[in-house]
């Protein structure tokens, strides 16, 4: 069956289309793990989103398809927890692999990826991803059903831990001890409902503060990946665009500070001190990893944060704080 026969049929199972409409597909760019399209029906204008087995990276990735479900739960549970976090959930189809979800348009709700990349970085809008991410690791957090729910360790092993931290690794065996513990650490610590892809290019900037998309790596486990993930971007955001590297600063304080305070599933200091160390191993993974960041194509650059990485990878950080230092002189003494 043919992508477009395979999807009508599911819209048609989902009552999201009539029985002879034919509405229009457009494929819409997206990460690398999924299909999406933006659908035009009689009722309106909403987007499909299908997980794909092979990931489109020039390595060779695979994922199981089933992460699509998992998304929709994690879409369900925040929600309810946190109202407007996510898109709104219209169905969802696990034969076929798919789920159906509103369309929000960029003119109204564009990527914080595109405003980091223009150099408008907000530390109010980050400061509300950071007490955002806290409140649904905070409403998760010792959930047995949830956990229960969320047992995809397997998913998140092959496409978060194997391809950052472990091919990383590979990449500098005499850091290889390092960053296979923190592997290890980070898939015992069992704590709460993780998103796993917190980036900047799965967060709109919405009206009421940010939305989450594109939940793959939905996985019952350790909170402090989500922060580490994307306080990450916001240091690698200072290559790309180096005129805003200060704003992208205040924007990494400011997530951080917000995140720790909503921190009360455990003592603070634990949970700072796993995303400090997490930070370092998911620099290296950006440029050795099997996800190398797209913007990141000059030699000079990618030593520059190998630098910084190894050297914190030897000597682990005890906060976030102390990895922005380390990154903000670096960048000093380019």
């Amino acid at each position: 069956m043919t992508d477009h026969a395979l999807l009508l049929a599911a819209l048609r199972r989902l009552g999201l289309v009539g029985r002879d409409e034919n509405p229009d597909f457009a494929p819409l760019t997206g990460g690398v793990s999924s299909d999406i399209w933006r659908v035009d029906a009689a009722r309106g204008v909403f987007c499909v989103k299908r997980a794909l087995a092979k990931l489109k990276v020039a390595q060779d990735w695979r994922a199981p398809v089933g992460r699509n479900a998992f998304e929709v739960g994690w879409m369900e549970t925040t929600s309810a927890i946190v109202p407007g976090a996510t898109p709104r959930l219209l169905g969802h189809d696990p034969t076929a692999g798919l789920f159906a979800m509103e369309f929000l348009d960029p003119a109204d709700h564009p990527l914080w990826k595109a405003e980091l990349r223009a150099g408008s970085a907000d530390p109010a809008f980050a400061a509300e991803v950071g007490r955002r991410l806290a409140r649904i690791h905070a409403g998760t957090a010792r959930d047995a059903a949830v956990a229960a729910r969320f047992a995809t360790d397997d998913i998140f092993h092959a496409i978060r831990l194997e391809p950052y931290l472990l091919a990383a690794a590979r990449a500098h065996p005499d850091r290889a001890a390092a960053l296979e513990g923190l592997a290890r650490r980070t898939a015992a610590s069992r704590i709460a409902l993780v998103h796993g892809d917190v980036s900047p290019k799965n967060i709109l900037v919405g009206r009421d503060g940010p939305i989450f998309l594109d939940a793959e790596c939905a996985w019952y486990g350790d909170p402090a990946f989500d922060v580490a993930f994307c306080l990450n971007h916001l240091l690698l955001k200072c290559l790309w665009t180096p005129a805003a590297t200060a704003r992208f600063l205040a924007a990494f304080d400011a997530l951080a500070a917000a995140w720790l305070a909503g921190v009360t599933w455990e003592p603070p200091a634990a949970a700072e001190a796993r995303a400090a160390t997490l930070l370092p191993g998911l620099l290296l993974a950006r440029v050795d990893g099997k996800s190398p960041v797209e913007y990141l194509t000059r030699d000079r650059d990618k030593d520059r944060v190998r630098r910084v990485a190894r050297r914190l990878l030897a000597e682990p950080p005890t906060g976030p704080g102390a990895v922005r230092d380390a990154w903000a002189e670096e960048l000093h003494h380019a």
